[in-house]
């Protein structure tokens, strides 16, 4: 280590680990972060490359409903920063075969409206939790080890109880009582899939509620320009407050780092096992090394010449699109690719940036996000699966492709090192791993020596670009190590 000391360190520059720095940089700390890619932002990148000119792509996310509706980013507030969002109409679409599409529209009434006979299911399960909507960011979002803000009156526990109930009616064999027509049962599946899990199953469960909660509510919006401009505005408040971000610098061991009183990973638990090689207890090494490994994504990145030719036009009208068929079509594909089989249909999601933001197209050019969910370490090229899957849906699309840019599964790590083997969730996302992540401690973002924390997708809650992994590890190292009880205030 170097002699010059710092009061905090963080490696990685996703949106968790510029939460958790611009948190201690607000308390007063000094603040250096180390970022091995070229360009700052992890997970939410916005990038040239090299299709056409001009022409960004969202590498990793593109569609952020937690940016506004997260605890962490309610604090911080990008509106008031000047952020410019678009929230589309409808927030998910899910393409069918021979029949019109389901929609889910941000207004909840104009989705029943919209589903007819399944309409009303429909509504008895998102209504009542539309009531309090942060019962259910809060019970998503939590650390898992603290009481939630909405157990604190009876009408907040009540919630939480709706909120289980629906849990646990799509997490088994079970799932097809609320949701009995064919519509209703693939739009929810559709989000379900987020997740990249088993369907059905609890993990896949609380992700689908928790999100199609948020449709209806804040929407699923994205950003104006891409998601880099989420991390933009995040570096910004950082270096307004004293801190530092530095590219291209890997880290490989602690002793590449200045000498810090606290140390903040964002990264995998297996890069912070990594890193800190001889410094940890026994069994906090081994439980980071052995935390398993999801199933993984793979992205491929289009320039079109036109926008997608949907067999159901209002499909385009949608910001994000679930691309799998029916539900039973989708739990079969999740199923193909746990058990490591590449499904000739994968589960899909696509993204056309310009329906929503006309300064995304260039030269009547246009970017069409995309990926596919593989199995782990899948060294396939998707362009093709992807292709074939979107045609089902949308015949004509491959005539308007005019570049294509792909990352199998098993090269992901190389533009995230997050990413092990296309596991873009850092970790399995499990019921009982979102509770232990990435070990079962009382504290899951200690590294178990002073002043080492995790803040990461590998720690609770959850992946996501919400922040709130990296804003739960800064507030216990603020009190932990600095003696700050009182969270600094993240506002504008």
């Amino acid at each position: 280590m170097s002699s010059s000391e710092v009061d905090v360190v963080v490696v990685g520059s996703g949106p968790n680990g510029l939460a958790a720095a611009l948190t201690m940089a607000r308390a007063g700390l000094s603040v250096e972060v180390f970022e091995a890619q070229s360009t700052i932002g992890g997970g939410a990148r916005t990038l040239e490359l090299g299709l056409a000119p001009g022409i960004t792509h969202d590498i990793c996310s593109a569609v952020h409903p937690l940016a506004i509706a997260s605890p962490f980013f309610v604090d911080f507030d990008l509106p008031a920063r000047g952020l410019k969002l678009t929230t589309p109409e409808i927030s998910y679409a899910q393409p069918l075969e021979g029949r019109p599409a389901a929609l889910a529209f941000h207004d909840l009434e104009a989705t029943v409206d919209h589903l007819g006979a399944a309409g009303p299911e429909w509504r008895r399960f998102f209504g009542p939790l539309l009531d309090r909507v942060d019962d259910a960011v809060w019970l998503s979002l939590g650390d898992k080890r603290s009481l939630p803000e909405t157990l604190r009156d009876a009408r907040g526990i009540a919630n939480v109880v709706q909120f289980g109930l629906r849990l646990l009616s799509q997490s088994g064999p079970t799932w097809n009582i609320p949701f009995s027509h064919e519509t209703s049962q693939a739009l929810f599946t559709g989000v379900a899939a987020h997740a990249i899990g088993k369907l059905p199953s609890m993990g896949t469960a609380a992700t689908a509620t928790m999100l199609s909660t948020l449709a209806h509510a804040a929407g699923w919006p994205s950003p104006v320009g891409g998601s880099q401009s989420i991390i933009d505005f995040m570096v910004a408040d950082l270096e307004a407050h004293g801190g530092t971000v530095t590219a291209d610098a890997r880290i490989d061991r602690v002793e590449d780092l200045p000498a810090a009183r606290s140390y903040l990973l964002d990264t995998s638990a297996l890069n912070a096992a990594q890193i800190f090689t001889g410094h940890l207890p026994t069994r906090v090494d081994k439980a980071l090394r052995s935390f398993p490994q999801g199933n993984a994504a793979a992205k491929v990145d289009f320039v079109l010449n036109g926008p997608v030719p949907w067999s159901d036009p209002d499909v385009a009208r949608a910001g994000t699109i679930h691309v799998g068929g029916t539900r039973a079509q989708m739990a079969a594909a999740e199923a193909d690719v746990a058990a490591g089989r590449m499904p000739r249909h994968p589960l899909t999601l696509a993204s056309d940036p310009t329906v929503f933001d006309p300064s995304r197209e260039v030269d009547g050019l246009r970017p069409l996000w995309t990926y596919c969910h593989v199995p782990f370490d899948c060294p396939l090229d998707p362009t093709e699966y992807i292709t074939r899957q979107l045609e089902r849906f949308a015949p004509g699309f491959r005539d308007t492709i005019v570049a294509s840019h792909a990352i199998p599964a098993s090269e992901m790590a190389a533009h995230n090192q997050n990413y092990i083997g296309g596991d873009i969730a850092a970790g399995i996302v499990s019921f009982y791993r979102m509770m232990a992540r990435p070990r079962l401690a009382w504290d899951d973002y200690s590294l178990g020596i002073p002043g080492a924390y995790l803040c990461s997708s590998a720690t609770p809650p959850a992946p996501g670009v919400h922040g709130m992994n990296g804003w739960f590890a800064a507030r216990r190292a603020l009190k932990n190590e600095f003696g700050i009880s009182e969270a600094p205030s993240l506002a504008p």
